[in-house]
């Protein structure tokens, strides 16, 4: 009919969406593969070199000549290496001395400054000596008023005898007179004790330094009372030289340091600093402890050095280390050089086409920047740096080196390096930037 609007089918109003669905998955197909392929399209712009894996000039890093990784060397030799066995140690002097006063009284004088070094029987202080030069006075009385009475008795046993042999007197007489001759001995004998105590008393009135060595801190003045028996000390003395260094070991190696000692070998101890840098001293061991400490599984051991400088404080904590063997005709090598696999330690061992080669070596001992090992041979060269691009089979370029331009058996590489061919040395180029 004329006039009258035709209605939209169902399926025409359907179409549209449709069409659009279409179009979204195939750009997203589109999208997928640019991804896939972009990584193809940048390799094939990238310029290949001689050398297979790892870029120009192979394993070993850009224009390395067939991986030509730069390295720094070092030659294995033969030579001695000292065994030492390390360890925190004390200083502790040989002798300690806590000087107290055997007699009570009041302080006359203090005849020592602070931290002083003193003479054996250098005199520290003076107690006031009036009351025990009395009592040696009195005593001294009493010893003379029976050494009177032991002289007039003996004199009258004399005369006691003289009479028995005249018979003008009885025997008993002489017997008794015999017997108070004994008493006043006895009596003098014990007076004289009197007096030599009275001496010693008076002798302790002045305070000497027993030994010699470093005086402490003042602990007493003068003017104040002390008592015989007393805990309070009136110094402490501590002798600095010689001096001594306790340390332990462990005790499995406590054997090896016996069979020296045995032997009488003088076991060589250095002592450095808390950072190990600086050597303080050098001594010898005296003797091992008696005992394993079963808390630690140690032994303590002492050792003497000379202290004429004072460098070693008592109860200065030091590090020791004690000289057990000496390893004759090692192959040294630097310890930069060992790496490990777990527990296997290798080294890259340069053959003599300047390829690297992985050699096991066994570590006997390592001391300081040297390391005592076998499996190597006496002047092997081993790579001393770059691990990180070196691999076994790998050729190298050693820091340093410097071809000359045009030498024969050279070859040009890419950037105007050079490279050898194996048995001629290390390339050199470009190295790595």
């Amino acid at each position: 009919m004329n006039g009258t609007a035709r209605q939209p089918h169902p399926l025409d109003t359907d179409e549209r969406p449709r069409k659009k669905k279409h179009w979204l998955a195939w750009i997203l197909v589109l999208l997928i593969c640019g991804v896939l392929l972009l990584p193809l399209f940048h390799r094939a712009k990238t310029p290949q070199f001689p050398g297979g894996p790892g870029g120009p000039g192979g394993p070993g890093g850009p224009f390395g000549g067939g991986g030509s990784a730069e390295v720094n060397i070092a030659k294995a030799t033969s030579g001695t290496m000292d065994i030492y066995l390390d360890a925190l140690g004390t200083v502790t002097p040989q002798n300690t001395v806590n000087v107290y006063s055997l007699v009570s009284g009041r302080v006359l004088s203090v005849n020592y400054r602070e931290g002083q070094i003193v003479e054996k029987g250098q005199l520290l202080a003076e107690i006031d000596p009036r009351a025990y030069e009395a009592q040696l006075k009195q005593a001294t009385g009493t010893l003379q008023r029976d050494q009177a009475s032991l002289e007039q008795a003996r004199v009258d046993l004399g005369r006691y005898q003289d009479a028995l042999k005249e018979n003008a007197l009885a025997q008993q007489t002489v017997f008794d007179e015999q017997q108070t001759v004994k008493q006043l001995e006895g009596t003098v004998l014990n007076d004289e004790g009197v007096v030599d105590y009275d001496k010693v008393q008076l002798g302790y009135c002045r305070i000497t330094a027993p030994m010699s060595g470093r005086i402490g801190l003042r602990l007493i003045d003068s003017g104040n009372t002390i008592f015989a028996g007393s805990s309070s000390t009136i110094a402490v003395i501590t002798q600095l030289n010689p001096i001594t260094v306790v340390f332990s070991i462990p005790e499995d190696r406590v054997p090896q340091v016996q069979k020296r000692m045995v032997r009488g070998e003088a076991l060589k101890v250095d002592l450095y600093d808390r950072s190990q840098a600086i050597k303080i001293a050098s001594g010898k061991l005296l003797t091992l402890d008696n005992a394993v400490d079963t808390t630690t599984g140690t032994v303590r051991l002492r050792a003497l050095f000379d202290n004429s400088t004072g460098t070693l404080f008592p109860n200065q904590f030091v590090n020791a280390r004690l000289r057990v063997d000496t390893l004759q005709n090692a192959l040294l090598i630097p310890t930069v050089s060992i790496q490990y696999n777990g527990q296997q330690g290798f080294v890259y061992r340069i053959k003599g086409n300047s390829i690297a080669s992985i050699q096991n070596v066994m570590v006997i001992n390592s001391e300081q920047s040297q390391s005592a090992v076998q499996g190597l041979n006496d002047g092997d060269t081993v790579i001393t740096s770059n691990f990180d691009r070196v691999e076994d089979g790998a050729a190298i370029s050693i820091a340093g080196a410097r071809a000359v331009p045009g030498a024969s058996g050279a070859r040009s590489m890419p950037g105007g390096g050079q490279a050898f061919r194996p048995g001629q040395g290390p390339a050199q180029g470009p190295g790595p930037r």
